[in-house]
């Protein structure tokens, strides 16, 4: 009786509605969007000028702090890198504590604190935090700027920019911004082992003496903090450093190339390019164009439902992300559209950017999808919310940027104002497709053709330096992959030394991110052979070959060996492996020509392996030692990568050339073996493996 009842209600329910003229088959139009209720925070200034903003949150017992300075950018010429070395300073010991006593009473506390060159950051317990808070004092304003700290620093940048060098997104990031903004430009200089060696600590000093001024700085906690306990903390503890006057900078305007270029970084060992469509543009942080803007960039490129990420990834399977950007700065603002692709598809992937790029200025985008990217928006603001360095973040940037003090609070009635109409003109205004810089790090010889459509192609090496077009080097016709194989082995020590070397044993060391471990190898020629590697004790990695037994276990499991794989370990039993292939029939050999390996000439050796797996080995021309390999590895759940393993030095044993330094580039990591002790002819048998 209940459901005939209710079923009579829905009936009468359903006719009323359309007796009203309620069209029931389509959705309601949206009503205006909400006025967000953002609480102010707690906001004063101390007489030297720091403004502090108190968000107050009594969820957890913690406390976090943030001094942020806000000055201009600056330009460090010869120097550069020093700016931000002189903020890893700061957090290095104050002038009442060495960095060993600061690090130990802030673990003690159960606090961090850490530094840049424009902020000194902590969190703790409520508890422990006006004891954090004078921690931050001493980092923040009297920092001891130590001598042996600096030379700490500087090893460890330098040794950050030698990693840099065969990192091809740093390649793109610091040549891309040169490009864009100029040499002479805070944005477009970058450090190199130069300018780093040139930083003294006085240069340091006289940074911090001149820009660490209160007048400039901004204060914000976050927590379980009230407003008159942040007063005093702030008072406290910053209340009597001096203000100052601060420089002011200004730099010449940064301008659209007159028309579309193409900039080839050449990096022969790239089996991917970095792509990169770069312009400036004049944008300020709150202008009325903002908000739209980036309405208008999230439907081209900023999320994985974006126009760029279904073509390139889910159309033309490309990439497996395609993103752009705008931002907005002071000083100057960017568009920017990015991409790591095939080199095969380099040609195919620009011309996809471009496309896109132009369709969005060009075509007016649909209403679902306008209304589903400021739905997804909305959503994205509403949940940032709920964390309370929200709210301290937005108090931040109305008063760096001069913002209206409801800024934040119409947000949304801006984002849901608007119109397709609005993303069209925010796409003529800022994504100029006749007026980009487009670089690409990758083989230049294998991803130039065809890129020529697009704008002028120019060169440059990875130091931004321009350069010639790469021209291909002929291999003389009277060269075969036999000869190059015989002059490596001669290289290595002819046969004669070779075979003299019964057994061999390397110790050393692989370093792998962050981590020391222990690295021992084997040979006993022509059959025998293993390699493991340790933490400590603990086994990591075995594999062993003795006559025709092998094995192989990561962390103690087992690991069964393919065919392939067995006859890896025979080609690195022979110690010297073009031996081994030059004794085997089941290898196919192909010279593809000369390549350029960390500027020495080198051919290049296509291995066909027996699975047909293909291995090119790079040969120095004049003195036929191998000087680079690049082979292809299955990674787990990471597929396939293209693994890089560069011969940086060798050891002469018995008239032998061992390889005693090499470096293994996975690509999301590297490997650095080091082989620190020798022993040759020892008697070894294979039951020593």
């Amino acid at each position: 009786m209940k459901r005939i009842i209710s079923f009579s209600l829905f009936i009468s329910f359903f006719s009323l509605a359309f007796s009203q003229g309620v069209d029931r088959t389509k959705a309601p139009k949206a009503g205006p969007a909400p006025v967000i209720n953002i609480a102010d925070p707690a906001t004063f200034s101390l007489p030297n000028g720091l403004r502090v903003f108190v968000v107050t949150n009594t969820k957890l017992p913690q406390v976090s702090a943030t001094l942020t300075i806000d000055r201009d950018p600056i330009f460090e010429g010869d120097k550069a890198g020093m700016v931000e070395m002189s903020g890893s300073m700061m957090r290095r010991g104050t002038t009442k504590m060495s960095k060993s006593e600061l690090d130990e009473t802030i673990d003690f506390l159960g606090a961090d604190i850490s530094s840049s060159s424009v902020s000194v950051s902590g969190s703790s317990l409520k508890q422990n935090f006006s004891q954090v808070m004078a921690l931050m004092a001493e980092v923040a304003l009297r920092p001891a700027f130590a001598a042996d700290e600096l030379e700490k620093v500087r090893k460890q940048t330098l040794s950050g920019l030698e990693a840099e060098k065969d990192d091809p997104n740093a390649i793109s990031n610091k040549i891309g911004g040169m490009l864009l903004y100029g040499k002479n430009h805070p944005y477009g200089e970058f450090e190199t082992e130069e300018t780093v060696q040139k930083v003294t600590v006085d240069d340091i000093k006289k940074y911090h003496t001149t820009y660490w001024k209160p007048n400039i700085a901004y204060l914000v906690l976050v927590g379980d903090i009230t407003a008159s306990e942040g007063f005093k903390l702030a008072t406290d503890n910053f209340g009597t450093w001096a203000k100052g006057e601060i420089p002011k900078l200004q730099y010449d305007s940064v301008s659209s190339p007159a028309k579309t270029y193409v900039a080839i970084i050449d990096r022969p060992a790239s089996v991917q390019s970095i792509i990169s469509l770069d312009a400036p543009l004049q944008l300020k942080p709150g202008a009325p164009d903002v908000i739209p803007a980036s309405v208008m960039n999230s439907i081209l490129g900023g999320g994985f439902s974006s126009r760029l990420m279904q073509n390139l990834r889910e159309k033309y399977a490309f990439t497996y992300g395609a993103r752009s950007s705008i931002g907005s700065d002071r000083l100057v603002g960017h568009f920017g559209a990015d991409a790591s692709v095939r080199n095969e598809k380099t040609d195919s992937a620009v011309g996809q950017f471009i496309y896109e790029m132009n369709r969005i200025r060009s075509e007016a985008v649909q209403d679902s999808e306008l209304v589903s990217i400021k739905n997804y928006m909305s959503g994205g603001f509403a949940r940032s919310l709920e964390n309370p360095g929200t709210i301290a973040s937005f108090a931040l940037n109305i008063a760096r940027y001069n913002l209206p003090n409801d800024y934040y609070r119409n947000y949304l009635t801006r984002l849901n104002a608007v119109t397709a109409d609005d993303v069209k003109t925010m796409a003529n205004k800022y994504v100029p497709t006749g007026k980009l810089i487009i670089s690409i790090v990758g083989n230049a010889k294998e991803i130039a053709p065809g890129l020529e459509k697009y704008g002028e192609v120019k060169y440059f090496d990875i130091k931004g330096n321009p350069i010639s077009a790469p021209s291909a080097k002929s291999v003389d016709a009277g060269i075969r992959a036999e000869d190059v194989l015989k002059k490596a082995v001669v290289a290595s020590g002819g046969e004669a030394a070779i075979s003299a070397l019964k057994d061999i044993t390397l110790t050393g060391t692989v370093n792998v991110m962050g981590q020391t471990l222990s690295y021992v190898q084997k040979n006993i020629l022509p059959d025998g052979f293993s390699a493991s590697v340790k933490m400590g004790e603990m086994a990591l990695m075995n594999q062993m070959k003795k006559g025709k037994e092998y094995s192989s276990s990561m962390q103690g499991n087992k690991q069964e060996l393919d065919e392939a794989s067995k006859r890896e370990l025979d080609a690195r039993a022979a110690l010297v492996e073009e031996r081994y292939y030059l004794q085997s029939q089941d290898y196919k050999f192909d010279v593809k020509g000369i390549e350029s390996v960390d500027g020495k000439d080198a051919y290049q050796l296509q291995i066909t392996q027996p699975d047909s797996s293909i291995r090119n080995v790079f040969y120095e021309v004049s003195t036929g030692l191998k000087l680079q390999e690049m082979r292809e590895q299955e990674m787990g759940q990471m597929g396939k990568v293209n693994v890089i393993t560069k011969f940086l030095e060798y050891k002469d044993v018995n008239g032998v050339k061992v390889p005693v330094k090499l470096v293994m580039d996975f690509g999301v990591m590297k490997q650095e073996i080091n082989i620190t002790d020798v022993k040759a002819n020892q008697g070894l048998k294979l039951t020593d493996l």
